[in-house]
């Protein structure tokens, strides 16, 4: 299969509250935002500036389609590992997120393979951005 990731969904329990999280604190932008005219679910993304990767803010109970309901009442915020992006500067992003309010359980930590630090959202969901090292050059 060919293809390309271009969004990824993450269940949050507030969709306004973790909108205004991701834009303000984290410094994603805002990349859709539409509600169906009339009511319905509205759909809303955010995503790093400059890039196709999309993460679907899912509200806990939402869903388009009624096929949806029956599976996706499992889904809860906090419930899968954290999402990974890659940053040239791991201490300067980490200073950055942490003056701006952000929860981190792990603070930027050397590994063999990089620099890591795990963030957390307002619902317990886990993201990690890591920094390889100097001499790394990926294939």
């Amino acid at each position: 299969m060919e293809g390309r990731i271009v969004q990824v969904t993450l269940v949050v329990s507030n969709q306004a509250r973790s909108l205004e999280f991701f834009t303000e604190k984290v410094g994603f932008e805002k990349k859709t935002d539409f509600r169906p005219p009339g009511g319905g679910v509205r759909w809303v993304t955010v995503g790093p500036k400059g890039q196709d990767l999309e993460i679907a803010l899912w509200e806990v109970g939402s869903a388009v389609d009624p096929a949806q309901k029956a599976w996706s009442k499992q889904w809860e915020p906090a419930r899968a590992p954290p999402l990974v992006l890659r940053v040239a500067d791991c201490q300067k992003v980490y200073a950055e997120l942490h003056a701006r309010g952000v929860e981190f359980p792990q603070p930027p930590k050397e590994y063999p393979w990089g620099t890591a630090a795990t963030f957390r959202d307002p619902d317990g969901n886990l993201f990690s951005f890591s920094q390889p090292p100097k001499e790394w050059s990926p294939g």
